[in-house]
Parts: structure tokens; sequence; C-alpha cells
């Protein structure tokens, strides 16, 4: 068999756990960073995890993960 490739792009938004879980990164923390509140830019700053729903298509996308 072929080895799979991983879309790169994804490669670089997200990881995975040691359990397994894949971890990403939250949004809204780019810009315009004056009018959100410390508490708000605080939460932002945390890993999330991907949905399960979600989390098939990104093992879609990083087959080696």
């Amino acid at each position: 068999m072929p080895k799979l490739k991983t879309r790169r792009a994804a490669a670089k938004r997200f990881r995975a756990t040691g359990s397994g879980k894949i971890v990403r990164r939250k949004a809204f923390k780019n810009h315009m960073l004056e009018h959100k509140n410390s508490s708000r830019r605080r939460r932002l700053s945390q890993k999330a995890l991907v949905h399960e729903r979600d989390a098939e298509n990104v093992h879609l996308m990083l087959p080696y993960l």
C-alpha cells in the first residue's frame, strides 16, 4: 500500500493528546483585542478539544496522528 499524505494545513492546527483526543486553538484571538476584556482574552488563550463529530474528519486529514 502507498503511504497516505498528511494535509499540511491541518497538521499546523491540530495535535493529539496522550489519550488520543484532538486539541485545537480557539478562534477570535488574532486582532482587535482592545475591546475584548482580559478574562475573555485569557479564556481564548486556552486550548479546546475538537468535538467528536468533527474528530473523524480531522483523522482523515491526519492519518498518522
